[in-house]
């Protein structure tokens, strides 16, 4: 993609994977889910993953598979209003570029 992606837009992709698992999800499924979206490497994904830990919007836990702990990640409620006015402004955005896009600016 030709496009950046600045950090607003990777922590609402990744509420939004995330939010998709009733139970969470871990790390690795996360990062193979949104590479399917935007190209990214686990050592970018890794610090939005605890960022949003730190601001609250996710919450962490370890189970074992296989013999060993893999580290789930589940939305906290903060998370999905978070992610909730994160949907809102995404429309409102590209509302607005649509229309640039189709030759004019009006009012949306």
């Amino acid at each position: 993609m030709v496009f950046n992606t600045g950090a607003a837009l990777l922590d609402a992709i990744v509420l939004a994977v995330v939010s998709s698992e009733l139970k969470g999800t871990y790390g690795y499924k996360i990062t193979q889910e949104v590479r399917e979206v935007i190209e990214i490497s686990e050592s970018t994904l890794y610090p939005v993953l605890r960022r949003l830990q730190k601001d609250e919007c996710l919450e962490v836990y370890d189970m074992e598979c296989a013999g060993r702990n893999r580290r789930y990640y589940q939305v906290t409620e903060k998370g999905r209003a978070q992610l909730n006015l994160y949907i809102s402004e995404w429309h409102r955005y590209s509302a607005r570029l649509n229309i640039i896009f189709e030759g004019g600016l009006k009012e949306v």
